[in-house]
């Protein structure tokens, strides 16, 4: 039986949720949480020890924690390291990826961990590991498992893996020279995606190249003394009644505030309801996150050249590409109103 070592975070550790988040890395042995469900369905391994890290443990001291991890694992062997799933939890996503890599490049031993497709580990690191499609909670933890864990058995029997799409990972990027069953020209097979593609048939490219989703980089400004400025934020700032009713993760709502009279946001009439950080310091002065006072004094100094009236708020964590993308075209308008050169985007 095979040894394998599972990466998880304070949360699915039963340790505690955000106010744990810079919990250290310890080591347990045997399986927790979610390495419960992975010793259930795995037939080749075993996780044998859990290694436990807060998310924002690993996230601000990455080189500290991983090499925290591997004083651990100094004196124990194993086979393979198995992280998550981490589902749309970016922290955790990211945290799997980069422990993930750092030990297949130390070791050389296989690693595998889950990511729903809107987290950002997945761009960060597919091309360093199998990343297989998760789903976006804990409520997907079952099928999620059982995909890696298949997966995993193969690995671990020493069997060679299918592609990409057929074991359900995101594509790496690699491609390999294989032989047909049944041998087909190259040019045959060209013709017959043609044929394909001419009647509006389903044909599948040999040669797959990602779309990328690239953001022109806007014009500097020239002159911030004459420029108007806005200050939006996806750190979840509102009134502390959320007339908008903002979602505190996955937003798919946001809200505009007025502050043209006002030198300050103060901490009870302003709040943050972001889930995925500590809030009391921004419940304190609202202005760590969304900086009005900073940006009144610029005013007064000449350093800009006039303030947008309003501020403008959404809450980044868990919210998908697709929201966040129609709630900034939704925003865009508004200042394109107004005629605003420039835009301060605080994020968390």
């Amino acid at each position: 039986m095979k040894k394998v070592i599972h990466y998880i975070n304070q949360f699915f550790a039963g340790i505690g949720g955000e106010d744990m988040a810079d919990q250290k890395p310890e080591i347990r042995e045997g399986a927790v949480g979610p390495g419960l469900a992975f010793n259930g369905m795995l037939k080749n391994g075993q996780i044998t020890h859990t290694i436990i890290c807060g998310d924002n443990y690993m996230g601000s001291r990455t080189e500290e924690a991983v090499a925290e991890i591997f004083d651990l694992l100094k004196d124990i062997d194993y086979d393979m390291l198995i992280a998550g799933p981490a589902f749309q939890a970016g922290r955790y996503g990211v945290a799997c990826g980069t422990i993930c890599k750092a030990v297949a490049e130390e070791k050389h031993i296989p690693v595998i961990t889950s990511m729903h497709s809107e987290n950002p580990g997945v761009d960060m690191f597919k091309a360093f590991m199998p990343i297989f499609k998760g789903g976006d909670s804990a409520a997907n933890m079952k099928k999620d498992v059982k995909a890696m864990a298949a997966y995993a058995d193969k690995i671990l029997a020493g069997e060679e893996g299918k592609s990409a799409e057929e074991e359900g990972y995101f594509g790496r990027g690699i491609r390999h020279q294989v032989w047909l069953d049944e041998p087909v020209t190259a040019a045959d097979r060209g013709v017959d995606m043609l044929i394909r593609k001419l009647n509006n048939e389903p044909f599948q490219t040999e040669l797959v190249i990602p779309r990328k989703d690239v953001v022109p980089i806007a014009e500097p400004i020239k002159d911030l003394s004459k420029a108007k400025i806005a200050l939006v934020t996806t750190g979840g700032i509102v009134p502390v009644d959320n007339p908008d009713h903002i979602q505190s993760a996955s937003a798919t709502r946001w809200g505009r505030y007025k502050i043209d009279n006002m030198d300050r946001l103060q901490g009870g009439e302003f709040k943050t309801i972001h889930a995925g950080f500590d809030p009391a310091a921004a419940d304190e002065d609202p202005n760590r996150i969304m900086p009005l006072d900073v940006m009144k004094e610029y005013l007064a100094e000449g350093k800009i050249g006039a303030l947008h009236p309003y501020f403008y708020s959404t809450v980044g964590t868990g919210t998908t590409q697709r929201e966040a993308s129609r709630m900034g075209q939704e925003i865009y308008k508004c200042l394109e109103e107004d005629h605003v050169d420039g835009v301060l985007l605080v994020s968390t």
